[in-house]
């Protein structure tokens, strides 16, 4: 939630199974029944979409920056000059009488989970698309890449409850029913609990996985206090969740939650508790005070990211989010390539 309220939305998305009250809903079929015939269309139009920038680009430099979890055993060779002497296998050397290496390769395979904030304020966008399509265009991307590399993708939607968790797997059709959940799944929460969220996924993983959260970001705090408990609060999590884990910040921003257009008095509501508030958009001094705190709490975000070492791809509901996750790549490519 921004320092301040945002304007009605008058969209809502399709109605689906909402969450039991004693937990996420967790899904393990791939089962299209009661989805709309429209919904399929979005989701096919969206894998269409980005097809070509996941088979050119994408695919490539995903292969590149993401491990697998570590390294396992091939084969045993002899020894050719050049070869690192401590790679010796020295049972082997005893028993032929001549010096054998051990042979290992990377075990590439790995779990990347999509953590994805469905809260109030993602259902807001004033430059063409709403933050939480982007959302899902953005998965999409990811984890068609991921499948693409034979990795296992899974599903994790958060508001300030766990709302629902697909566990990873592998295959095109899995990731379709993720993308469709994306875009037609109406959680039972508005608020916005991200170390709820972080807890819960590094529980479920049990082993080292690239966790991507796309979210907003937005704190909900009114002051500096608040913002400041909200910000240590989740730094506990990250912080051990991100000793395990890759953790990647898709920072998804809308141009209005930082500056307020003027155009005089505006009548906006606050869409993660429905209440509503007359804002004087006239005024130079409102305005100033809503990016001053819109500001304050990026960076704060920002700071927390820096010192825990989480990587922020930040994209906009007004560009291409091609160009800051190209970018994400070759950044992760320069830093392997050291």
């Amino acid at each position: 939630m921004s320092p301040f309220l945002r304007r009605r939305s008058a969209a809502t998305a399709p109605r689906a199974p909402s969450s039991r009250d004693d937990g996420a809903r967790v899904g393990n079929r791939d089962d299209r029944a009661g989805v709309p015939r429209e919904v399929l269309h979005q989701v096919r139009l969206i894998e269409l979409r980005t097809r070509g920038w996941v088979n050119s680009l994408f695919s490539g430099g995903y292969l590149s920056v993401f491990r697998g979890r570590g390294m396992e055993f091939a084969e045993v060779r002899a020894y050719q000059e050049g070869d690192d002497v401590r790679t010796i296998d020295w049972n082997v050397t005893a028993r032929m009488g001549h010096p054998y290496v051990k042979k290992h390769i990377e075990e590439r395979e790995l779990s990347v989970l999509l953590v994805v904030d469905l809260s109030g304020s993602e259902q807001f966008g004033t430059r063409g698309r709403f933050k939480a399509e982007l959302a899902a265009e953005i998965a999409a991307v990811l984890a068609l890449s991921a499948v693409r590399n034979n990795d296992r993708v899974g599903l994790l939607i958060f508001t300030d409850h766990i709302e629902h968790f697909v566990p990873p797997k592998k295959g095109r059709r899995h990731v379709l029913r993720l993308i469709r959940d994306v875009l037609v799944f109406q959680p039972r929460g508005r608020g916005t609990e991200l170390a709820r969220a972080l807890d819960y996924a590094g529980r479920v993983l049990r082993h080292r996985a690239v966790i991507f959260v796309l979210s907003d970001f937005l704190l909900g705090a009114a002051d500096g206090d608040a913002r400041a408990a909200r910000v240590q609060d989740l730094e506990r999590t990250l912080r051990l969740v991100s000793a395990r884990h890759d953790v990647v910040a898709i920072a998804i921003r809308d141009a209005a939650e930082e500056a307020l257009p003027d155009v005089g008095v505006l009548v906006v509501v606050d869409p993660e508790t429905g209440r509503e508030v007359a804002i004087d958009t006239g005024s130079a001094a409102v305005r100033a005070l809503y990016a001053s705190h819109a500001a304050q709490e990026r960076e704060a975000v920002q700071r927390l990211f820096r010192r825990l070492g989480v990587d922020e791809v930040e994209v906009r509901t007004d560009r291409s989010y091609i160009g800051p996750l190209l970018s994400f790549f070759r950044k992760r490519e320069r830093q392997r390539g050291r």
